[in-house]
């Protein structure tokens, strides 16, 4: 019998191990520079195993493999990844270190790629395999590229530049600021290894990761406020490095190893969460002095300046009057059951593009009729492309990459056919109620995300519910979709960004959901703006939201009996602002749609 393409690949992986003297491997769904989202040269885990969602790991032994995943991608994988060929892992009840601690003999050797792990993580491993006699070995070169014959190469696309216009403070001002962070800390250098984090410094964007306008190159910076940007040799056409000017010199992106060793003898900044164990490993080689630092540009990156935040604001009427001409357009065609989530995602997309201003969607559009709604990071595919029929709830997450500003946006829409159930509306209105409490909560400065976050749960605990993902992450100025370090989430301590104070000119979601597996799923997400809030005699500084995004909550599904007389005077407000804001972005029925959309409750 022929082996299918993944046996096939998983069998020449466990040859070339074996050609290399190691007993097991580890494959992450990450690259060079801990991206969440990955070239497609990167896209290993997805080739190997046929998972491709945005976290996970495998692990492959000798006999055995296993593929990790956490409770948003469980009913994913099981989908994608033969369970002949793998083990189905949840985490974080287990973990790759935990699995091999069990599985891997004494005296295995388990390798690992160094540019694709972070330190942590290596030192962690390192210590549960040691305790059942195993060794963590590092490659030179991953076996997997070895046998991955048709390999895409990492994209050519040349950087564009990010105009003062739009990032409301130049790159030389940024780079000033950075080596004025050097001297103060007594540092010599920081590496710069986050792609967003780098775009952000450097005022440049690119068309390397999908949905994430970056490019490929690493960065060192000087307490002399000179700066190394490694780049693959042609992708900064003349117009870039006219930009960047004589401060920064571009260097072929090979040459970024040997610059580290360079550094040798001076005190240099790295992030353990944001660069790899190689770049550690390289710096020790060349004797350098490492100081551990979070990135230096991720918190003034978070925070965005007034430029920033009023492009955020011109994208979401952009984008709200887009989303609007969806929601129109859907309540027209749906009930008449011909559309299938497929068609709705393309639809919404095709409606953003005749902005005339889409660079890009920010996340691959979550489209999920009736259960696959229930799914919390569904992705729809040409298998799982389901009809939205009349009578069902029906989730769209989506979101768009303009130059001036990355939306994200959660509307769930009862398709047309009869009455939603009492359960449905009942379980929709204590989102929504969560959502309102956040929306308007006032907090006095200092505050961290997790001391929000009940705010939002508290309507579904009270009824014994709740959700399994945060209930916030922030998000970049035409960046990733997903910024740190700010975040609202139950977990405080272990998880990153949850304990990070909240600041005037953050940008956070606010996005509780519930989730009834096989059966529908809800969740209602506008971004927010961290604010200062004046209440009259207050003591100290206090902080709010103000919310960013605009766009109708479908009325259809509110139990207005449940709402307080607080909570529908939000609804009215916040209602009456969209209408304002969209009505002369709009025309015929799609503007008619709006006005009735927008009535008071």
């Amino acid at each position: 019998m022929l082996m299918s393409p993944y046996e096939a690949r998983l069998d020449a992986l466990r040859k070339e191990l074996a050609a290399r003297g190691l007993d097991g491997f580890v494959i992450p769904l990450s690259d060079e520079h801990m991206s969440e989202y990955v070239g497609e040269y990167a896209q290993r885990l997805r080739w190997l195993t046929g998972f491709d969602g945005s976290a996970g790991t495998a692990v492959v032994l000798a006999e055995r493999a296993a593929i990790f995943v956490d409770g948003r991608y469980t009913l994913q994988a099981r989908d994608q990844v033969d369970a002949n060929l793998w083990d189905h892992e949840s985490v974080p009840q287990t973990s790759p270190a935990k699995w091999l601690r069990a599985q891997a003999g004494a005296g295995a050797r388990i390798g690992y790629d160094p540019w694709l792990h972070s330190r942590s993580w290596t030192e962690a491993t390192a210590k549960t395999l040691g305790k059942a006699g195993a060794a963590l070995v590092a490659v030179d070169s991953n076996p997997l590229d070895a046998i991955w014959a048709d390999r895409p190469t990492p994209s050519a696309a040349p950087a564009i530049l990010h105009p003062d216009r739009f990032a409301g403070r130049s790159s030389a001002e940024k780079l000033a600021d950075l080596s004025g962070w050097l001297r103060a800390e007594g540092l010599d250098a920081v590496v710069i290894a986050a792609l967003d984090s780098i775009a952000w410094l450097f005022n440049i964007r690119g068309s390397d990761v999908a949905r994430t306008p970056v490019v490929l190159a690493f960065a060192i910076v000087d307490s002399k406020g000179d700066a190394d940007l490694f780049v693959t040799p042609g992708k900064i056409p003349p117009e870039v490095a006219t930009h960047l000017g004589q401060a920064v010199q571009v260097r072929p992106r090979d040459d970024f190893t040997a610059a580290l060793e360079a550094l040798a003898g001076k005190r240099v900044a790295v992030d353990k969460e944001r660069c790899v164990a190689a770049i550690f490993d390289q710096l020790e080689q060349g004797w350098a002095e490492l100081a551990i630092h979070r990135d230096p540009t991720v918190l003034p990156r978070a925070v965005k300046n007034t430029v920033e935040q009023a492009g955020h604001r011109a994208a979401q009427l952009r984008d709200g009057a887009a989303v609007s001409r969806f929601l129109h357009w859907l309540s027209a065609e749906a009930p008449k059951g011909e559309v299938s989530e497929l068609d709705a995602a393309e639809r919404l997309h095709a409606l953003r593009r005749e902005t005339g201003e889409l660079r890009d969607l920010s996340f691959d559009t979550i489209s999920g009729s009736g259960p696959n709604g229930a799914i919390v990071h569904y992705r729809v595919c040409e298998g799982t492309n389901r009809l939205l029929e009349p009578g069902s709830v029906y989730l769209v997450d989506s979101g768009g990459q303009y130059a001036d500003g990355t939306t994200d946006i959660t509307r769930t829409v009862w398709i047309s056919g009869g009455e939603p159930p009492a359960e449905v509306c009942e379980r929709f209105t204590r989102v929504l109620k969560g959502h309102i409490a956040l929306a308007t909560a006032s907090f006095p400065r200092g505050t961290a995300g997790y001391q929000l976050d009940t705010l939002a749960r508290q309507f579904l605990w009270q009824a014994g519910l709740d959700y399994a993902h945060g209930t916030g992450h922030g998000v970049g100025s035409f960046l990733s979709v997903h910024e740190g370090p700010q975040r609202i989430s139950k977990a405080a301590g272990g998880q990153a960004g949850t304990e990070q104070e909240l600041l005037p000119g953050m940008i956070i979601s606010n996005e509780p959901g519930y989730y009834k597996s096989g059966a529908y799923g809800i969740r209602i997400e506008n971004l927010v703006l961290v604010e200062p809030r004046e209440i009259a005699g207050a003591e100290g500084d206090w902080l709010g939201f103000e919310t960013l995004t605009l766009v109708p909550i479908d009325r259809t599904l509110v139990a207005p009996a449940l709402l307080t007389s607080a909570e529908k005077d939000w609804w009215n407000v916040y209602h009456a602002r969209v209408a304002k804001a969209l009505a002369p972005q709009l025309n015929g029925d799609a503007l008619a749609w709006l006005l009735d959309a927008c009535l008071p409750l």
